[in-house]
C-alpha cells in the first residue's frame, strides 16, 4: 500500500511545477490506521508552506485524534532547517504521526538525511525509498542542481526526416503550431535557454513563452562580442565556465536549443542530461545536418503530433 500513497504525493507535487521553483516539488498524504486519507497538501508556491504544512493543515479537526496512529508520506525528505519556513521534520514530531514514508532523500545540503535521522531520534518509525526513481525523477532538475552542482541540461532540436536543420542553409518551418506551442511550455518550465553567435544573427530568436502561461526562462547567447557574463575567458573551454557560473546564479535547468555547432560542442562535453528531438515527415536535398546522437542515450518518450514526432532521451 506504501507505493499507492506515494504515487498521490507525486500526483499532488506535480502540481507545483510552474511555482515551487526554485524549490523542489513535493506532496504530501496524511493516512490513518484504516486507510483513509484524512489529509493532503503539496508545496505551492516558493517562500510559502510546504507539501507537510498543507497536509496537516487539510486534516479535519475531528480526525485530528487520528494522528497519533497515522502514516505521513511525502515525495522528498522533510526538512530540518529553518529557511523561510520552518523545519517540516519539527511539525511532523509535533502532530505526533506514528509513521513517516519517504520517497527520496534530499541532496540539498542543508537537509541530507537530517530529516530522517531527526524524526527516528524523535521515536517516529521511518521507512525511506518507497518509488525512489520516481520520485527522483520528478525533481530531476532540483537533485542535478544539488548533486552535480550545475544545472539540468536539455538540448533541443528540430530536423527533416532525413536529418537536417535547415533546407539547405536557409530557414524552413519544421515544428507545427501545436509543437510550437510545447516548446514554450518546455521553456516555462526551466531557468534559462542558450543558443550560439550565428542562430541569434540569422534567425533573432526571440526565445521567450508566449504560446504559453509563465516566466521566460533567461536568455544567454554565447557571443564573442559580447560575453554572456563578466570573465567569460574563451581561450579555455566555455561550457564549464558556463555552467559554473549558472551554478552561482541558482540556475537549476537550461535548455540549448542551437544551432548545429553549439548543441553537438554540448555534446562533446558531455555536457547533458536530457535530448529532445522533433522531427518532420518531410526531406529536403541538403543543409546543415542535425548533431549526432550521443551512444549512452535512451528513449523514454516518442510521441506523434500533426505527424511530427517528438522523442525524449536520457542518459542510460
Amino acid at each position: 500500500m506504501d507505493q499507492l500513497y506515494m504515487r498521490r504525493c507525486l500526483q499532488l507535487a506535480a502540481n507545483g511545477r510552474q511555482n515551487a521553483k526554485p524549490n523542489p516539488m513535493v506532496g504530501a498524504v496524511i493516512v490513518a490506521a484504516d486507510g483513509r486519507i484524512i489529509g493532503e497538501g503539496y508545496h505551492v508556491r516558493c517562500g510559502e508552506g510546504h507539501a507537510e504544512v498543507n497536509a496537516f493543515a487539510s486534516v479535519r479537526p475531528e480526525d485530528e485524534v487520528l494522528l497519533s496512529e497515522a502514516t505521513i508520506y511525502v515525495s522528498l525528505e522533510p526538512c530540518s532547517h529553518y529557511g523561510k519556513t520552518p523545519p517540516c521534520a519539527d511539525l511532523i514530531i509535533r502532530k505526533g504521526v506514528r509513521r513517516c514514508v519517504v520517497g527520496c532523500v534530499d541532496p540539498f545540503a542543508a537537509v541530507q538525511g537530517r530529516g530522517i535521522q531527526k524524526l527516528r531520534d524523535a521515536g517516529i518509525e521511518v521507512t525511506v525509498g518507497v518509488l525512489e526513481e520516481e520520485c527522483r525523477e520528478l525533481n530531476r532538475r532540483f537533485i542535478t542542481f544539488n548533486e552535480k552542482r550545475r544545472p539540468y541540461i536539455i538540448l533541443k532540436w528540430a530536423q527533416t526526416a532525413n536529418g537536417f536543420l535547415d533546407d539547405n542553409g536557409k530557414a524552413c518551418a519544421i515544428s507545427t503550431p501545436f509543437t510550437k506551442t510545447l516548446v514554450h511550455k518546455l521553456r516555462a518550465e526551466n531557468d534559462a535557454i542558450l543558443v550560439g553567435r550565428i542562430t541569434n544573427e540569422r534567425e533573432q530568436p526571440r526565445l521567450d513563452v508566449r504560446h504559453w502561461a509563465g516566466k521566460a526562462p533567461r536568455r544567454i547567447v554565447i557571443d564573442r562580442r559580447q560575453p554572456a557574463f563578466e570573465g567569460l575567458d574563451f581561450s579555455k573551454p566555455v561550457i564549464p565556465q558556463l555552467l559554473e557560473w549558472l551554478h552561482k546564479e541558482k540556475c537549476q535547468s537550461l535548455i540549448v536549443e542551437g544551432g548545429a555547432r553549439t548543441l553537438q560542442s554540448f555534446i562533446d562535453a558531455d555536457a547533458w542530461d536530457e535530448i529532445r528531438v522533433e522531427t518532420a515527415p518531410f526531406c529536403v536535398s541538403g543543409g546543415t545536418a542535425a548533431p549526432k546522437l550521443p551512444t549512452n542515450v535512451h528513449l523514454v518518450s516518442h510521441k506523434v503530433y500533426d505527424h511530427n514526432t517528438i522523442a525524449t532521451f536520457h542518459r542510460q
